[in-house]
């Protein structure tokens, strides 16, 4: 009888003990782990948010870069952080999705990570060299059919996003390419305007400036709607393509068996940030779309990476791709 006691007390102790904790969080500094180099896009976007993010938590958010393989060693660290809501992941599609598919991974992407939020998604961009002999997405998809095999198209990596929506093209219009890996987006859009390569697949954020200055020309956008920067490029739907959908997101995570309360806390606080309109504003300026009220809760997050991975990884075995 005494040790059933002194068990449920235990019990409720640990229980009003993790309560308290959720209630005081956060009560030191909170480190946001990137899984890239300092300056891409993927840590910009980290720093900005953390900057909004500090005066709503009341405490400073520290940004950890740790790259390499293609993100997996940054994310492995958040995996194996203490579960107390201290260490945050921010990552894209590639790094908390698409590694799954690539890697053999010692941990695992659905399971090991509790989702915070969808911070927001960016479509990618079907573009061409000026010489292209082609006007729009059909004319493309014509002249890649009449010329197998011999159109090239730069990727940014091997099992990237624009990789894989190369290869999901390749599916859906029967076409074959080549494709020329790159150390980043930078050397591969030198080489799509020096005429190198015939055009590529990346996220739109990537050739604003090379369209403001018309050194490329723009195929089709792979989201649901039109950029708002470039109201006059149609959606592959649009031009043809039907369905044919691809975005780059970003979401925030948290390890598996974070207190429920301070995985609420975050996402209230990220849903606060993301409704300033002057977040918004720097948002669109980017090219980021952020999702609608009702899919910016932790569920939503987990089904819609999960749907994704669903989507992917078998496409990602049927290629046959393998990373080094």
């Amino acid at each position: 009888m005494r040790r059933g006691f002194f068990l449920t007390a235990f019990l409720l102790g640990l229980l009003w003990g993790g309560l308290a904790a959720a209630q005081n969080y956060p009560s030191r500094p909170v480190t946001v782990i990137v899984p890239f180099s300092a300056g891409g896009a993927t840590d910009s976007l980290a720093r900005y948010l953390a900057e909004q993010m500090r005066p709503v938590l009341g405490q400073p958010i520290v940004i950890e870069n740790v790259a390499g393989a293609a993100g997996t060693i940054g994310v492995g660290r958040a995996v194996r952080s203490a579960a107390d809501g201290y260490t945050l992941s921010i990552g894209t599609s590639t790094t908390h999705m698409l590694t799954g598919g690539l890697y053999a991974l010692q941990f695992d992407l659905l399971r090991d990570l509790e989702p915070v939020i969808m911070i927001g998604s960016e479509p990618l961009l079907i573009v061409g060299k000026k010489a292209l002999p082609a006007d729009n997405l059909k004319g493309l998809i014509a002249w890649l059919k009449a010329n197998p095999d011999k159109a090239s198209v730069g990727i940014a990596g091997v099992g990237a996003t624009g990789h894989l929506t190369g290869i999901s093209l390749q599916r859906e219009t029967g076409t074959k390419f080549q494709f020329v890996p790159y150390r980043g987006n930078g050397p591969a859009m030198q080489d799509l305007v020096s005429g190198q390569i015939d055009f590529m697949i990346e996220p739109s954020s990537n050739f604003r400036s090379l369209l403001a200055g018309g050194s490329v020309k723009p195929f089709a956008v792979t989201g649901k709607t039109r950029l708002k920067s470039s109201p006059d490029i149609p959606t592959a739907d649009e031009a043809g393509l039907r369905g044919f959908v691809t975005t780059l997101w970003y979401g925030l995570w948290v390890p598996k068996d974070t207190p429920k309360e301070i995985v609420a806390k975050l996402n209230a606080t990220m849903v606060q940030v993301l409704a300033d309109p002057s977040v918004q504003k720097r948002f669109a300026e980017l090219g980021i779309e952020i999702p609608p009220l009702a899919q910016q809760s932790p569920e939503a997050l987990r089904a819609f990476q999960k749907q994704e991975a669903d989507r992917w990884w078998p496409i990602i075995k049927a290629s046959g791709i393998k990373v080094d």
